[in-house]
């Protein structure tokens, strides 16, 4: 929702996102996830009081996944949420406002407008997607559905995953190379409930048996003083194949092979930590006059 002051439910987030960025690949090509990043985007709803119905953790782990994927090499423009108001836009139009000189015209406001949310279509039903990357002339190439469970785990925690489920066959069913990826957030206290911190680690295991299902999941574990504010990620509670290293990694894996090579480079060129040689969205011509000598 845009408030009359022009900030969305994202503007919180703005000034921890704000800067240049870093490549997450470090020397031996493993990926280095900014944790504290994700600490200090959480550390916004804590500090403010929120509830887990409000929605204010889940938008941070979003922000959080998508400024990832740009340190990764992908656009700006191309990954939703994107840093920027509207959150969603597709990439030809956020050139085309880049260009224009006030006064716009009308019309061209309201192409321009974008949306907070953006909306794809599944196989059943409309979605709405948490963190995805497309473009008209390519449709959906990466989706992430993220969820959380901050308490109340015996209740609930099934529904997640059921969600997560249905938001699988839903997406994979209408963009079956798309790479899909899933992320579950929850509070320390589940380590506390053996049984559904099992179930938890069971479940997102599971969401990703074969090539029908996410082709990454992460579980994730914080943990917050209600009072102070302060807090941390218990990266050494989750199981090294449920991490954020393997999830960014796998999720950028399965993006890249199913694109052509000049797709993408500046995301390629990080992970294979190489120089392609290639203008982006630019295939090579192949030479009419070789052709016929072949």
């Amino acid at each position: 929702m845009i408030t009359p002051s022009g900030e969305d439910s994202f503007s919180p987030f703005d000034d921890l996102l704000a800067g240049s960025l870093t490549s997450p690949w470090g020397p031996d090509q493993s990926y280095g996830p900014d944790h504290e990043l994700l600490e200090g985007l959480l550390a916004v709803p804590v500090a403010r009081g929120d509830s887990w119905q409000s929605g204010r953790f889940i938008k941070a782990l979003d922000v959080w996944i998508a400024q990832e994927l740009r340190r990764a090499g992908l656009g700006e423009d191309e990954v939703w949420p994107r840093r920027v108001r509207p959150r969603v836009l597709a990439p030809a139009l956020a050139e085309l406002q880049r260009s224009l000189n006030p006064p716009v015209p009308a019309p061209v406001r309201k192409l321009l407008k974008g949306s907070v949310g953006a909306r794809l279509f599944g196989e059943f039903y409309v979605k709405q997607v948490d963190v995805a990357l497309a473009d008209w002339d390519r449709g959906a190439e990466l989706i992430v559905s993220t969820k959380s469970q901050l308490s109340s785990f015996g209740n609930n925690q099934k529904n997640r995953f059921e969600e997560a489920v249905g938001d699988l066959r839903n997406l994979r069913g209408r963009y079956p190379l798309a790479a899909l990826g899933f992320a579950y957030l929850v509070r320390s206290t589940i380590l506390d409930e053996k049984g559904q911190w099992e179930f938890a680690q069971d479940m997102t295991r599971k969401l990703r048996l074969d090539d029908r299902g996410y082709d990454a999941t992460v579980l994730l574990v914080a943990d917050w003083d209600d009072d102070s504010g302060e807090v941390e990620l218990l990266t050494d509670e989750v199981p090294e194949d449920l991490g954020t290293e393997q999830f960014f990694a796998n999720l950028l894996g399965g993006l890249l092979e199913r694109t052509p090579v000049a797709f993408h480079v500046r995301a390629r060129e990080l992970y294979e930590d190489r120089s392609l040689g290639l203008e982006e969205g630019v295939e090579p011509v192949e030479d009419p006059e070789e052709s016929r000598e072949g």
